[in-house]
């Protein structure tokens, strides 16, 4: 079997209404898909997480490395494309393009032998996970006491165990936001908070000292990517949980994370940080350093179904016991008009929790209509 061709597909749809996170507005949503065919038939799709017509140009430039060759050889592949352009993309978009690549190429490997990916990558070990809800993003209009209130109760009447709440607006406007969706949910919801790092370390640390109170499930990241030296600082002032690197990329930046012991949660992106090969391995680190793993996911049915193969592999967060901590999936709930249209059967939760596709390869199949529905002009 052999590559015949590569294609990408940027997509994008307006917003009914605009949201906010710390540091940018939305008005629209976009993605970049990894479309790979091969000789015998067998096409894989996989996800590229960032900038969409940035990566489909580093996907297209890559294609010629592929073609012709066997999509069997994951491995290979991922090694290949990755020494060929180190000099020029050890991070960023060349890793978030080969993320996508590597996707895809999982996708037809689990469709040859007719198995889930999961099934090729040592599990699955369970069959479904609960999800956080991702949302409580800012609006242009109305009070956000109110309306953040309001949408985490929600989650919560839907079955969720945990929501997580954009901050980063101000120390003092994070406080308040936090003590109402707190309310909102009651005490047994979980509650993350996530700053976007859109802090320095100082008023990371006055924001997780206001909100202790409100049993903090996690803070993601407080500070910039970057910033270790403030990662240690914050992790060490603050009693609950530090998470990060959706911005950090392949087992070399995470090992440099982790060997500075700079975060109790590592969050990698598999459509970012270097595809389902490579997040594996950054998982069975993170398990050596005593880390735990939950994948970033920000994207549509197919990086969704990505993650839930890498999260069926995945071990407890603690050691093996009756009540042993499972990895979670992040659920994005904010308007995706691409994520719900572009698998044929779109991925669910019910009651907050997401059962794992079972069918071969990722376990999903793509309406070729979305594709053209949502093409982005000149792409």
């Amino acid at each position: 079997m052999k590559i015949t061709e590569v294609r990408t597909h940027v997509l994008e749809a307006t917003l009914s209404q605009p949201f906010a996170y710390s540091r940018a507005w939305y008005d629209r949503r976009t993605a970049m898909i990894v479309e790979i065919e091969t000789d015998d038939g067998l096409t894989g799709w996989g996800e590229s997480y960032g900038p969409a017509r940035i990566t489909a140009a580093a996907v297209k430039a890559m294609a010629p490395w592929l073609i012709g060759e066997d999509p069997l050889c994951t491995e290979h592949l991922w090694q290949e494309l990755y020494a060929s352009l180190r000099d020029h993309g050890q991070k960023g978009v060349i890793v978030q393009a080969l993320s996508g690549i590597d996707i895809a190429l999982w996708d037809i490997k689990g469709k040859h032998f007719g198995v889930p990916v999961s099934r090729l990558m040592g599990g699955p070990l369970r069959e479904g996970v609960r999800a956080y809800a991702t949302g409580l993003y800012r609006r242009r209009s109305g009070d956000p006491l109110r309306y953040l209130a309001e949408e985490a109760a929600g989650y919560a009447a839907e079955g969720f165990g945990a929501v997580k709440l954009k901050v980063g607006f101000g120390v003092e406007e994070d406080a308040r936001a936090t003590a109402a969706v707190r309310e909102a949910i009651g005490p047994d919801v979980g509650l993350m908070v996530d700053a976007n790092h859109a802090y320095d370390p100082i008023e990371a640390i006055r924001l997780g000292r206001k909100i202790e109170r409100y049993d903090i499930a996690w803070f993601e990241e407080p500070v910039p990517p970057e910033d270790l030296a403030g990662y240690r600082a914050v992790k060490a002032a603050l009693p609950f949980p530090i998470a990060g690197g959706e911005c950090e990329f392949t087992r070399f930046g995470f090992r440099d994370l982790f060997v500075s012991h700079a975060l109790d949660i590592a969050e990698p992106d598999t459509c970012a940080a270097g595809g389902l090969s490579e997040c594996k391995k950054i998982a069975d680190m993170a398990v050596a350093f005593g880390i735990r793993y939950n994948p970033h996911v920000w994207g549509t049915g197919i990086a969704i179904a990505a993650s839930l193969q890498l999260l069926a592999v995945l071990p407890p967060h603690t050691p093996p016991a009756l009540s042993a901590l499972e990895p979670m999936l992040e659920f994005d709930r904010t308007e995706h008009p691409i994520r719900a249209a572009l698998l044929s059967a779109p991925i669910e939760h019910d009651r907050g929790v997401v059962r794992i596709p079972a069918a071969p390869g990722l376990g999903i199949s793509v309406d070729r209509e979305a594709l053209v529905r949502f093409g982005a002009r000149g792409a």
